[in-house]
């Protein structure tokens, strides 16, 4: 749906963490790493301070691993860890996009991912997701 959007849109909402974050949200939605705060969080977090940390000190082997880092760090700390996010990190460190990569594909991928997990999940009477939204 996101990679449909993307084409129908003509706007960049998908980006390869994705990929990884579909397979926690669909294949194993009961998963803390998969519930929406983390998904959302986790992923704006990781751009966040990969762009924060890109801008003041560019992008090299050293500030690409500072930034997965950094952004394991804020994930533990605010409760939001999403593995992908580590990957998101490096997204923007290795394609130094401006700040609007925050907006788009960070937030909107991330809540049109959230809502075609809900959607899906929903429909098996066996599946509840999310399992909290908080």
């Amino acid at each position: 749906m996101t990679a449909y959007l993307s084409t129908v849109t003509n706007s960049p909402l998908i980006m390869a963490p994705f990929g990884a974050t579909s397979v926690l949200i669909f294949g194993v939605p009961e998963s803390p790493l998969a519930q929406p705060r983390n998904v959302i969080g986790g992923n704006l977090l990781a751009a966040l301070i990969a762009l924060t940390i890109l801008h003041l000190f560019g992008s090299s082997p050293w500030t690409m691993g500072l930034a997965v880092a950094t952004a394991i760090a804020a994930m533990q700390i605010t409760h939001t860890v999403h593995p992908p996010s580590g990957a998101v990190a490096l997204v923007v460190m290795m394609t130094k996009p401006d700040w609007q990569f925050l907006v788009t594909p960070t937030f909107e991928g991330s809540v049109i991912l959230v809502l075609c997990a809900v959607i899906f999940n929903n429909l098996a009477e066996e599946r509840t997701y999310p399992k909290h939204w908080l």
